[in-house]
């Protein structure tokens, strides 16, 4: 689940640079050049093949957020849940509550229909029987991770807090037999809180490496690099580097591309990021696509990111 983000500014922008890239590739092909240009624009597409290995289908997943408006509105939960094991999705994070059911109700439905709710984004509890009952409806759908999806301050002693509450919820969590992790975005980045320290320091250094793992965040791991100019030459390089320098592991992606030119959020494949360099040098437990900002429509963001990682070599 991704916030501070302008959709519709982003699906605004994202629809006219498609328009304008089919324009211009029709106009090279009709002067003979689509052909000599086809590596590069490969290249600025996103498409990266650099190897024999594939992401397992079985890891793949979607971040329920990406569906969000298709959930909320038409078709619904369940044709939207639906067409999403039918595109061949075994998995889904879960985000935005159990729309009227109970955690053991949502279990049956999704054992029905063939899929997993493997992960969640829920956020720190506010008290112990808010923790007990996260824990519990995790446990009742038979997921493996719980994630923390955002937290945001630009005071250096409320993300020590949040690290010491989240190094006692894994511990709750590991006990009952889950994996607790926290996801960025790119503010944890570019926040300096005027010692030269940021968010990312202080979350690397006080969580329990034992206790908590990383869900990284590509888009906003390339974007925080960009940003903070530290990425700016060699973004994919950073997210490695980002990866590499945590004392905690690195146990899940969201495998989200990004504009070249505005920076917006872009469906996968579509974009600049080279996820076929990361996965190579990281591979995880869990490949989980999202787009905040669908190009299309909710659903084809989801047909087309699942495509791209089962065609994606690296």
């Amino acid at each position: 689940m991704c916030y501070g983000f302008d959709g519709e500014g982003a699906l605004r922008r994202s629809l006219d640079r498609r328009d304008l890239l089919r324009g211009s590739l029709a106009a090279l092909a009709g002067v003979g050049l689509a052909g000599g240009l086809g590596a590069s624009a490969a290249q600025a597409g996103g498409v990266h093949h650099h190897g024999r290995r594939h992401v397992p289908k079985e890891l793949i997943s979607l971040q329920l957020w990406t569906v969000r408006d298709a959930l909320n509105g038409s078709p619904g939960y369940d044709a939207t849940l639906t067409h999403l094991a039918r595109i061949g999705y075994p998995r889904v994070e879960l985000a935005l509550g159990y729309f009227g059911r109970t955690a053991a109700q949502l279990r049956r439905f999704l054992d029905g229909i063939g899929i997993r709710a493997s992960s969640s984004h829920d956020g720190i509890a506010a008290d112990a029987a808010g923790l007990a009952q996260k824990i519990a409806d995790a446990r009742t759908l038979g997921q493996r991770f719980m994630v923390v999806p955002y937290l945001n301050s630009d005071r250096e002693d409320d993300w020590k807090r949040w690290a010491e509450q989240m190094n006692v919820e894994a511990a709750a969590a590991r006990r009952a037999g889950l994996r607790y992790g926290y996801h960025n975005h790119a503010h944890e980045f570019t926040i300096d809180f005027g010692n030269g320290r940021r968010p990312w320091d202080v979350l690397t250094e006080e969580l329990d490496p034992r206790l908590v793992h990383l869900e990284i965040d590509i888009y906003w791991a390339v974007t925080g690099g960009i940003n903070s100019g530290d990425g700016v030459r060699d973004p994919e390089g950073f997210t490695l580097d980002v990866i590499r320098s945590a004392p905690q592991r690195v146990l899940q992606y969201h495998v989200k591309d990004r504009d070249p030119a505005t920076g917006d959020m872009a469906d996968l494949g579509t974009g600049m990021i080279d996820f076929a360099r990361i996965f190579r040098r990281h591979p995880v437990l869990e490949y989980i696509v999202e787009n905040d900002t669908p190009d299309v429509t909710p659903q084809r963001t989801a047909e087309v990111g699942y495509r791209y990682l089962r065609r994606l070599t690296y």
